[in-house]
């Protein structure tokens, strides 16, 4: 077991979450993007005048709100005003098609929606127009007469608005999960367990006021939501990016200089590769952390040889928010998702639920403040995770002999090939550090004879040209058995909500064409 630290701050109070930045620095940046500014104070009001919009539209405190909407500086003034009225954010991710639209709205029971004009015909395609009269509100233009404006709602006059008083387990917000194991369910965090959850980034990354916290990820799932409000917490700014992509994330960078920056492994290697970034533009940073997904070794030694930084790792989930890291200011393993952070307790345990022996993989259990409510709606799948306050993860992780933990996969995407498992990301590892491999997916296809055989799906570099016995070789090379039997070039790598390898989705296409070969061509 890894003993939980002493925290070395509070808790954050939900309630008063600007209040660092309003008493020492009120008319100083709080969100900048390449399109707008706010101060601490804007960014009150602004948020003050929406909470009282909304509870003109008819909302109580409780009712949840959705929002449909792309990473804008707007949407932290959204979930502010959610916080100070007692609604509920339900942020959906910006890709989800309508049909996954109109299950995170029967999931959740919104009862209004936030919406990007852009997005009208997906609302409309999944009846949330008709179903949520007159409480679907339009940002960007657009709509029609009958939906309130969020740019005129934050315009609006406050008076007579009042704070509602909430308790501890009243529900905050609701995030989905990726729907990498089964249907997106909806992990509900209170005004407790998200107190707890900001904390835990304040601590981990040891943030002060003086940092410039630049989260290069969409703020409508956990890590850019906490990461954001965990530096407004200390009275930080925070840089907006409207898309992970080279020509959005470098002029922010160069124009407004982060001390720390959170980024998805495939976006980082977007930058690192494809984005004509130079060290210079990463000489403000005292910390780069990537996670969500397992950093390849290529992209630590590319960006390592570049910016002369270190990529800090870390791991948690939607259920329980950060709970390890590198300390920024300790030993940084490369591989390693770090220690636990002060105030997270973790335990690696076997299939029996005892503690596996040191060295030894397990799957990990967490106990902290920060563990989600539940899952909204579904008590009986919050059952089946959370015991004894402690919540099972089913991730699995080892430690080695200093208490650096290292991610080795989900229970249920190992592979297992004639008796022995295989970890998909080790594979993919592998496969990302050959010159002509832009990006790969790995999956157990049914195999008669030995349960299940590896196949890599494969985005060949530009101008390249490798076939699948070469790179079946250069991965028995290094990792013997765990090579793919087959190879598949695709053209464009799927990716689930929150920019991973959308593996459920390679299964569906090896179901398509089960009779696709081990071949050079997909």
């Amino acid at each position: 077991m890894s003993e939980a630290r002493p925290p070395t701050s509070e808790p954050v109070a939900i309630a008063d979450l600007l209040q660092a930045g309003l008493e020492t620095r009120p008319d100083d940046d709080a969100v900048v993007s390449l399109q707008q500014r706010w101060t601490f104070r804007q960014l009150d009001h602004a948020s003050t005048c929406l909470a009282a919009a909304y509870s003109r539209l008819g909302l109580e405190p409780g009712d949840r709100i959705a929002s449909l909407m792309p990473n804008r500086g707007i949407l932290i003034v959204h979930y502010l005003a959610c916080m100070k009225g007692g609604f509920v954010a339900v942020p959906f991710n910006y890709r989800f098609t309508h049909h996954e639209i109109a299950h995170a709205l029967e999931v959740s029971d919104a009862q209004a929606i936030l919406h990007h004009a852009e997005r009208r015909h997906d609302l409309e395609d999944c009846g949330a127009i008709e179903a949520l009269a007159g409480r679907v509100v339009t940002y960007g233009g657009g709509g029609d007469a009958q939906s309130p404006h969020l740019e005129d709602l934050i315009s609006e006059d406050p008076e007579g608005f009042g704070a509602p008083e909430l308790g501890p387990d009243d529900p905050v917000v609701i995030f989905f999960t990726s729907g990498s194991t089964g249907p997106s369910k909806g992990v509900t965090h209170s005004y407790a367990s998200t107190s707890h959850l900001l904390r835990n980034v304040v601590s981990g990354f040891e943030l002060t006021n003086e940092d410039i916290m630049m989260p290069a990820s969409s703020m409508s799932h956990i890590g850019g939501f906490i990461f954001s409000f965990g530096a407004l917490s200390v009275g930080g700014r925070v840089l907006v990016a409207r898309s992970m992509l080279p020509d959005e994330v470098l002029p922010l960078m160069r124009q407004e200089r982060p001390t720390v920056m959170c980024m998805l492994p495939a976006a980082l290697f977007n930058l690192v590769r494809d984005g004509h970034a130079t060290a210079d533009d990463f000489s403000s940073l005292r910390l780069i952390r990537s996670g969500s997904d397992k950093v390849p070794g290529e992209l630590e030694d590319e960006f390592t040889e570049l910016t002369g930084l270190e990529i800090d790792e870390g791991w948690g989930c939607s259920e329980v928010g950060l709970a390890t890291i590198n300390p920024p200011y300790g030993r940084i393993v490369p591989g390693s998702i770090g220690l636990p952070i002060q105030g997270v307790e973790l335990s690696l345990r076997d299939e029996t639920g005892q503690e596996v022996a040191s060295g030894d993989q397990g799957t990990a259990w967490v106990r902290s403040g920060s563990i989600m409510r539940g899952y909204w709606g579904d008590d009986a799948a919050t059952e089946k995770v959370k015991q004894d306050g402690w919540l099972d993860t089913g991730d699995l992780l080892r430690a080695d002999e200093d208490g650096y933990l290292w991610f080795r996969g989900r229970k249920k995407q190992i592979i297992v090939h004639n008796g022995l498992n295989i970890f998909p990301q080790e594979v993919e590892d592998v496969l990302l550090e050959h010159p002509e491999v832009a990006s790969a997916g790995v999956i157990g296809v049914h195999d008669l004879v030995y349960g299940e055989n590896v196949r890599a799906y494969v985005v060949k570099r530009p101008d390249t040209a490798p076939s699948a016995q070469d790179l079946i070789l250069f991965v028995r090379e290094e990792i013997g058995y765990k090579a793919p039997e087959e190879v598949v070039f695709i053209e464009e790598m799927p990716l689930n909500p929150t920019g991973k390898t959308d593996r459920p989705a390679l299964k569906a296409l090896a179901e398509a064409h089960h009779d696709v070969p081990s071949a050079d061509t997909g």
